[in-house]
């Protein structure tokens, strides 16, 4: 059965991420609100947001597409830095391996779609 599911519309528990394995520097909390899991958990969509750290944001076989809701964070791609805020999309390809500058605080939607492992 399809469905149409508005984010303000549904009552989802918040999940605490565990960042041990992803934290640079700090200690940033992550929490996420999954609205919406399709295709076996392949495509998942919701709302994230972080405390201030620095992290590591892999895009290990997922494409991802994010929409900045409140707050400001660098992110820093190998030689490159881009600073993303309120109003700000992108998307992060396969393989990417980001790593995110948070000073205060961030919230964001995103659309995780997994795809095959990228290939070097």
């Amino acid at each position: 059965m399809s469905t149409l599911v508005k984010f303000s519309d549904s009552t989802v528990e918040p999940v605490q991420n565990d960042t041990t394995k992803v934290t640079v520097s700090g200690d940033p909390r992550h929490t996420a609100w999954l609205h919406f899991q399709g295709n076996n958990g392949a495509f998942r969509s919701g709302v994230w947001e972080s405390t201030a750290g620095v992290f590591k944001g892999p895009m290990n076989d997922q494409i991802e597409f994010c929409h900045i809701l409140e707050g400001k964070a660098r992110i820093v791609v190998g030689d490159e830095s881009f600073v993303v805020e309120a109003g700000d999309s992108f998307v992060m390809d396969n393989g990417l391996q980001p790593v995110w500058h948070v000073e205060e605080y961030i919230r964001k939607s995103f659309v995780i779609a997994a795809v095959p492992a990228a290939t070097s």
